[in-house]
């Protein structure tokens, strides 16, 4: 029986041994797959740093563009006022011809008869003028009229 216990001892110093070479081969396994994690877990640390450098530039070129944006949406502003201001300018001035003219027209109608005088009258003082003008213009040529023969025949 001595000797089943020395079987039964190299038997378990067996197991024990191959116990210890399969845990030691995993732990080199997993010291080497916690290697690769490792190196994994800093270049994602040096790409998350740079991401978030990236994000805050963007972040602030972003503020930059929403305050530029504001500044000249308030110019336009101004801007869109000053032609609704013009808008109504030009309406109350179309306003102000309409209400002349329809005063001249109401005018006219109501004088059109005086109006028909004044041209007749214009038509006579612009012939006797232009009679007169002749008439001038004959005599520095040198003819005479009736009346400065007759003067001169007596």
């Amino acid at each position: 029986m001595e000797n089943l216990l020395y079987i039964a001892a190299i038997i378990a110093a067996v197991a024990f041994l191959v116990l210890c070479i399969s845990l030691a081969v995993t732990l080199f396994s997993v010291k080497k797959t916690l290697n690769n994690v490792a190196g994994t877990l800093e270049g994602l640390d040096k790409n998350l740093q740079n991401v978030t450098k990236e994000t805050a530039e963007l972040l602030h070129k972003t503020n930059e563009l929403a305050e530029d944006i504001q500044e000249k949406s308030e110019k336009l502003n101004t801007v869109v006022d000053a032609v609704k201001n013009v808008g109504t300018s030009v309406s109350g001035f179309n306003h102000s011809i309409q209400r002349l003219t329809s005063s001249v027209t109401s005018s006219v109608t109501k004088n059109e008869e005086k109006i028909a005088q004044v041209v007749q009258w214009s038509n006579v003082v612009l012939g006797i003028r232009d009679k007169w003008k002749e008439r001038k213009e004959l005599e520095q040529a040198g003819y005479q009229t009736y009346e400065q023969n007759k003067k001169t025949n007596q």
